[in-house]
């Protein structure tokens, strides 16, 4: 793991890799360990396993400030893992009335296992509610364009007109479908581990699954069907949800970067600030400008969006590294297991610091309407030659159609002319289109953008009606809650 820093202390590189709320460092690692070890302190005297008040007191000295990540850190070198010397610290510490309490029928996997899963549940906490606030400003931008038609573009080349309400709405739906899928991790999938040296809990006899499901309890987690020391598959459910909300942003980022390319220019991104601050806290004197370069003044580079690929883009070597691990030897892993901290540390971290700057690029987000109708005037006609070849295919025929706007297209380009001048300019057409009684009226008409556009509009209104219904599942779970 990391060199032990302060909680707010990220490094060189935390304002791009580690930003916003989710922590998963060496302080929110231990104060995990040292939660689960309380909690089974408490789990145990609630069973009679364990002294009255020894809860209480295990409970009191877990906290991160009391011990040392990284003299824990060298004793792991002992032992393969960090546990052991953190559970004999602790034990030091309390009351000796409360020693008896402190890691009594786990094993080390079962600390750091359940550790993992209350921090995977407090940066989905973090991401979700990040998420929520991304989704609304963009169900907003979705219903604010409706009308907004631009060029849509495939294969990066120009295709037919679309509308920026219709990119919103996908960008919407993806992250809706992200943020359930954080969801359903969190509420059914991130199980207490407690199964003792071999999955067994012999050590506690009969009372081991009261135990197990006491100490569920008092986490807040799943309690699992039996132990699941080498049975990975929820490390592989959790990395996936994590890269899916990878998936989701990677995508409005790429967008983003594109749409707001110099000779583009239909999106920017405001100049908010490039971390996050109290209202009146001011940004350094010497600080640089908000996508500034440090070598051409005139830059204004679109620096959330930047931010968010730069962590997405590391998201699926991690998950596959989760998956790799995932053939685990018989009762423990040799190895296997060992390998998954640190990927899934950096998972947490990379995605929840794309949370944040998400919620930053999308609030600040600039529409040029101006710039999306110039850019699509300046194609002359060309993206509606698909309407015009459906208009003359009832009578020319499907195939002549295609290839005669095709054509015509060519000649548009060579020639610097709008589409509709060279296909009236066309004597065997204009004669063709006149016995079948298709007018130029009608041609006109055929290259209007705004006719266009299919079902665009329905596909914004289903967007934002599944969005609300989102809303409305995610305000009952919380009343719940």
């Amino acid at each position: 793991m990391p060199d032990h820093q302060e909680p707010n202390a990220r490094g060189l590189f935390g304002g791009v890799f580690a930003r916003g709320g989710v922590e998963a460092g060496d302080t929110a690692w231990l104060q995990a360990m040292l939660d689960t070890e309380a909690a089974l302190a408490r789990a145990l005297e609630r069973a009679g396993l364990a002294p009255a008040g020894s809860g209480e007191a295990v409970t009191a000295t877990a906290r991160a400030e009391n011990f040392e990540p990284n003299e824990l850190g060298e004793l792991a070198a002992l032992t393969g893992n960090p546990v052991p010397g953190l559970a004999r610290a602790l034990a030091r510490r309390v009351p000796q009335t409360a020693v008896s309490a402190v890691h009594r029928g786990a094993t080390s996997q079962d600390i750091l296992d359940t550790a993992a899963m209350l921090l995977a549940k407090r940066a989905i906490d973090v991401m979700r509610a990040d998420l929520a606030q991304a989704a609304e400003t963009t169900a907003g931008l979705a219903e604010a364009h409706r009308a907004s038609i631009m060029i849509g573009r495939t294969l990066l080349q120009q295709a037919v007109p679309v509308t920026f309400g219709l990119i919103a709405a996908g960008w919407l739906t993806s992250v809706d479908e992200a943020r359930e899928g954080l969801t359903a991790v969190r509420s059914r999938r991130l199980a207490v581990q407690f199964g003792g040296a071999a999955g067994t809990l012999a050590s506690l006899g009969e009372a081991g699954p009261r135990v197990a499901a006491l100490l569920a309890g008092e986490l807040g987690l799943a309690l699992p069907v039996l132990p699941w020391h080498t049975d990975r598959l929820r490390m592989v459910d959790l990395g996936a949800a994590l890269a899916r909300v990878a998936a989701a942003l990677g995508k409005i980022a790429r967008d983003v970067t594109l749409l707001a390319q110099s000779e583009i220019g239909e999106v920017s991104e405001g100049s908010g600030s490039s971390a996050p601050r109290n209202h009146d806290q001011q940004a350094p004197a010497a600080s640089p400008r908000r996508g500034g370069s440090s070598a051409m003044p005139h830059k204004h580079n679109p620096v959330a969006s930047i931010a968010i690929l730069g962590c997405t883009k590391q998201v699926p070597g991690l998950l596959a590294t989760l998956a790799m691990a995932t053939e685990q030897e018989l009762q423990r892993a040799a190895g296997a297991w060992h390998a998954e901290w640190e990927p899934l540390t950096a998972l947490l971290r990379l995605t929840g610091s794309a949370s944040s700057w998400a919620v930053e690029l999308l609030s600040g987000l600039v529409v040029d309407t101006s710039r999306m109708a110039a850019n699509l005037n300046a194609t002359k006609g060309l993206p509606l030659a698909e309407h015009v070849a459906s208009l003359l295919a009832g009578v020319l025929g499907p195939a002549q159609a295609h290839d005669l706007v095709a054509e015509a297209g060519v000649r548009a380009v060579s020639a610097g002319l709008p589409l509709q001048d060279v296909l009236l300019a066309v004597p065997r057409l204009e004669e063709r289109l006149s016995t079948a009684g298709i007018t130029a009226e009608q041609i006109e008409s055929a290259l209007e953008p705004s006719g266009y556009l299919g079902s665009a509009d329905a596909f914004i209104t289903a967007a934002l009606e599944a969005h609300q219904l989102l809303e409305v599942a995610e305000a009952k779970e919380a009343g719940h809650g």
